[in-house]
């Protein structure tokens, strides 16, 4: 029976490269894996065609003599220099060590977790929310934080075993940490179920953390907010996680910053926007207002004569510092004008006055209105 093209076998093209090839590796070794199909002949001969076909084309010089001679290039002789030949050549055990966390994690129902040197298992991350407002955003800002964690026990220093004693090393796996067991035609290399990874065990273990190294406590911890952060930024503490397992490595906290809503001013990005009534007077006459920014100052704003509602103005630099930059974003007032209320009898005579007065030059956008409004009308009723 011809074997079929390696390139076929992996289901990838012959330019694909070695990402490529590792991933559609892993993916059909998972699938064809002897412990997902029990008793399958068929899910067998591919899984033993995929490692053969990788442990060629992962190598560039195996690759090269298969892609210029196919199959013979490994037969009567050629390519002398590939020992053991394609498939379980002496680098097929890290060929396949790639998967086996994928597979047999799954298997021993989960991933395993992350571990530090020597086997020791890493601490977990943490999280940690804090509300933050506009003002200490726009400063920055110095804080402390209380977080309740797991910490390394003062009494063993971490490592678990009892004041005066020491771990040993592991009887099941003398100390490496992992236990080989043999699957069918090749050697599974596994964490050491009696000590999970360590390569030591506890015969004493402490008082206080009852072997584990580590015990609950709260943390007080110095957190430097820069300004110019946004809603949602995400500071990370190395170190500052959760304590590992038998003086293992500590993991990470990261603070998420949230920002208040803000009674003046609202952001997008380095921008702040702010609403600004303007009195008809105002509005029609012209005249000077001042603003606030969130620096603490205020600063004037010419509003020239007939301003119309939603008029924006722009004040440069006066917006948001940028994270980690030497600049700033811009302020914006949009101003709207305020209909004025509960007019004295004396007041309504004098807007009445005023409209009688008043001619479509004076209000062109309502007079050009109503006109577009009247022809839209006659259009309809000459149809």
């Amino acid at each position: 029976m011809s074997k079929r093209d390696y390139y076929e076998v992996l289901g990838v093209e012959r330019s694909a490269n070695a990402d490529e090839l590792k991933k559609a590796y892993r993916n059909l070794a998972k699938k064809y894996h002897p412990d997902r199909n029990p008793g399958d002949a068929e899910a067998e001969h591919k899984f033993k065609e995929l490692n053969e076909a990788y442990d060629v084309l992962k190598d560039e010089q195996q690759r090269a003599a298969y892609d210029q001679y196919g199959h013979a290039a490994f037969e009567n002789g050629m390519g002398g220099g590939f020992k053991g030949g394609p498939g379980f050549g002496p680098d097929f055990s890290s060929s396949m060590s790639d998967i086996f966390d994928d597979l047999f994690g799954e298997f021993m129902g989960g991933r395993r977790g992350r571990r530090g040197d020597g086997g020791r298992a890493r601490g977990a991350d943490l999280r940690y929310n804090m509300e933050i407002t506009l003002e200490e955003a726009y400063e920055g800002k110095k804080a402390q934080i209380r977080v309740p964690t797991q910490v390394a026990c003062e009494t063993c220093s971490g490592s678990g075993a009892k004041p005066g004693s020491s771990p040993v090393t592991c009887p099941a796996c003398q100390g490496v940490g992992k236990v080989r067991a043999q699957q069918g035609f090749f050697t599974i290399e596994r964490t050491c179920p009696q000590c999970h990874g360590r390569g030591q065990i506890i015969q004493d273990p402490c008082a206080d953390c009852g072997g584990a190294g580590r015990v609950q406590n709260e943390r007080t911890l110095a957190v430097n907010i820069p300004a110019g952060v946004e809603d949602g930024t995400r500071i990370r503490l190395a170190g500052e996680g959760e304590a590992g397992l038998h003086g293992g490595p500590a993991g990470d906290l990261y603070i998420f910053l949230s920002l208040q809503p803000h009674k003046l001013f609202q952001r997008d990005g380095a921008d702040l926007f702010c609403h600004v009534p303007l009195s008809l007077t105002t509005a029609a006459l012209g005249g000077e207002i001042e603003v606030p920014t969130l620096a603490g100052t205020k600063v004037k704003v010419k509003i020239p004569e007939g301003t119309q509602a939603g008029k924006q103005f722009r004040l440069r630099g006066k917006g948001m510092p940028v994270l980690h930059a030497r600049q700033f974003g811009d302020l914006y007032i949009q101003v709207g004008v305020e209909t004025p209320m509960n007019l004295s009898k004396r007041q309504k005579e004098l807007l009445k006055e005023f409209q009688d007065a008043s001619s479509e030059d004076t209000s062109p956008e309502s007079s050009g209105f109503f006109a577009k409004v009247k022809g839209f009308l006659d259009g309809l009723q000459n149809n």
